[in-house]
């Protein structure tokens, strides 16, 4: 009821959005490596944990309220569902990827390893997939209460953490046993256990009611190699990696699986919403196939963490030019502002 008739859904969605992108590129300032709060405790502010809450508890109210603000103005517009969606598939790797640095770098006593890191990653942006996947077939997106409880969680880790500092999350709690093991072990639990066995079982219940929207097998299963196949790509580089990459750089690596991940689950949510089959390989695919096999064969050699820069980089700019190029489209289709909620004046 606050928000002004005068301001577009849109912009809500993004302010929130751009608060997690801005937190995200402050905490990396101070902890690029992922040991500021281990190994050296105290090295990131204690307002910086407080500006976490603050833009997580934001951007949390704003994805929540934007769908009904847009109701409200009688705005609601595809532009607006994929603006969200897509965002938000971004959005769930930064989340994860802020949050790292609360727990740490595995330091020998306490923290997570990075492996650990990118499976905790792995198994959030595999739920994910699993929402988006469920619509593509039922024409339904369930959430799954495990998101609100993830949001809080956030919120109130990083209060706890800029009241009492990071020693908190280094302390066993039972025998050698840490609050962030506890947190990894029902991550995988609430995942494994009850959110996709959800998303399996929707989609059986739309299949007994004959509601499905895809009669084959093949449709229905079709947008989930692409994510399949980009993940097996990262696991192999992640093992076999010469230089031991992940160690090297976790945020670059990690940041550019979310990047990869969010394009490739893009592209589903584009065919969930027009009905149309998804393309069975995506095209990041191809290079990072390439990647990939010049890194474990040992051909990048001293040059892998180098070609890693390069190819985030250029996925990061592909990944934009993508969101900019589909919502022009939309917004001249349409007949519509991205960003406003006059109409366009028609040429």
């Amino acid at each position: 009821q606050i928000v002004p008739l005068w301001v577009a859904p849109n912009v809500l969605t993004f302010s929130g959005f751009v608060m997690i992108l801005v937190n995200y590129f402050l905490i990396s300032s101070y902890d690029w490596d992922y040991t500021a709060s281990g190994t050296s405790p105290g090295l990131v502010p204690t307002w910086v944990w407080l500006f976490s809450a603050f833009t997580t508890f934001c951007a949390y109210a704003l994805d929540s309220i934007d769908g009904k603000h847009a109701r409200r103005t009688q705005s609601s517009t595809p532009l607006g569902e994929l603006f969200d969606h897509g965002l938000d598939s971004w959005a769930t790797s930064i989340f994860v990827l802020s949050f790292f640095s609360v727990c740490s770098r595995d330091n020998g006593k306490s923290g997570i390893s990075v492996y650990t890191m990118y499976i905790y990653l792995s198994i959030v942006l595999f739920n994910f997939m699993c929402s988006h996947w469920e619509k593509y077939n039922t024409g339904v997106l369930f959430l799954p209460w495990g998101y609100d409880i993830s949001q809080v969680v956030l919120i109130a880790a990083y209060l706890v953490t800029g009241s009492v500092g990071v020693e908190v999350w280094h302390k066993p709690l039972l025998s050698g046993f840490y609050i962030t093991d506890a947190l990894v072990i029902l991550l995988v639990g609430f995942s494994l256990f009850l959110s996709f066995p959800q998303t399996l079982y929707n989609i059986y219940r739309a299949h007994l009611k004959k509601t499905l929207k895809n009669n084959s097998l093949y449709e229905g299963l079709l947008p989930l190699v692409s994510p399949l196949l980009l993940f097996m790509l990262l696991t192999v580089w992640v093992a076999l990696s010469p230089v031991d990459i992940l160690a090297k750089q976790p945020r670059l690596f990690l940041w550019m699986v979310g990047v990869a991940f969010s394009n490739v689950i893009c592209k589903v949510i584009i065919c969930q919403m027009s009905s149309t089959q998804p393309e069975l390989f995506h095209w990041f695919l191809f290079p990072l196939a390439l990647v990939v096999y010049a890194a474990i064969s040992g051909l990048l050699g001293w040059m892998e963490e180098a070609v890693l820069a390069v190819f985030t980089v250029l996925v990061t700019a592909a990944h934009v030019h993508y969101g900019v190029c589909v919502g022009r489209q939309l917004s001249e289709h349409l007949n519509i502002y991205i960003f406003s909620l006059k109409k366009r004046v028609q040429e």
